[in-house]
């Protein structure tokens, strides 16, 4: 797949991995049966690993969101590659309407814009009855609260370490580890 050509830092476009997407998806589709036949989503989509991920193994519908029109250019371009139908939208997350089953997303972390990773969270709630999403594992004990509060179900979290480039100016190393949780959390309680 084609990585972003130009990654911007304030929208903390990071691509995930592409052992760590095939594991979730792995979960996602055949232990757990959240793909196949399913509407599903991705919101801040990037270059579409995920969404075309979930469109491979089977999803009744796939839709993705991204906000940086590059991103989904080459989201665009990487379905063509792996010949699947995507609906993209280019829009923020107020652009995604009606009800999903499953919605699977690595989100923003919030380290440039505070509480953003909750704002996606909100938003994936509110739109799908399951939830995949990936946060760093330094906030576990506030993202557990904040979806206890919402009256949400976690179902399982699964633990990796992301690998992540240097990617921008400010990085010194070439290599920075962070560990990330992936939650899979049922919202079907809030109905």
């Amino acid at each position: 797949m084609r990585p972003h050509p130009s990654p911007r830092i304030g929208l903390e476009q990071y691509t995930i991995p592409a052992s760590i997407a095939a594991d979730i998806l792995f979960h996602a589709a055949f232990v757990y049966r959240d793909i196949a036949g399913k509407a599903v989503g991705d919101l801040g989509t990037g270059t579409g690993r995920l969404a075309i991920g979930a469109a491979l193994l089977g999803a009744r519908q796939t839709v993705a969101v991204d906000i940086d029109p590059v991103a989904i250019n080459v989201a665009r371009e990487n379905a063509e590659l792996a010949k699947v139908e995507i609906d993209w939208i280019l829009g923020d997350l107020d652009a995604v309407h009606g009800r999903l089953d499953t919605v699977i997303m690595n989100p923003p972390f919030g380290t440039k814009r505070r509480h953003l990773d909750r704002i996606f969270l909100g938003k994936a709630i509110k739109t799908g009855r399951i939830v995949y999403s990936i946060h760093k594992s330094a906030t576990r004990e506030y993202i557990l609260s904040y979806l206890k509060r919402c009256g949400c179900a976690v179902h399982a979290i699964h633990k990796y370490t992301l690998d992540l480039p240097r990617m921008f100016e400010h990085h010194r190393k070439r290599r920075y580890p962070v560990n990330v949780d992936c939650y899979r959390i049922q919202v079907e309680a809030l109905e």
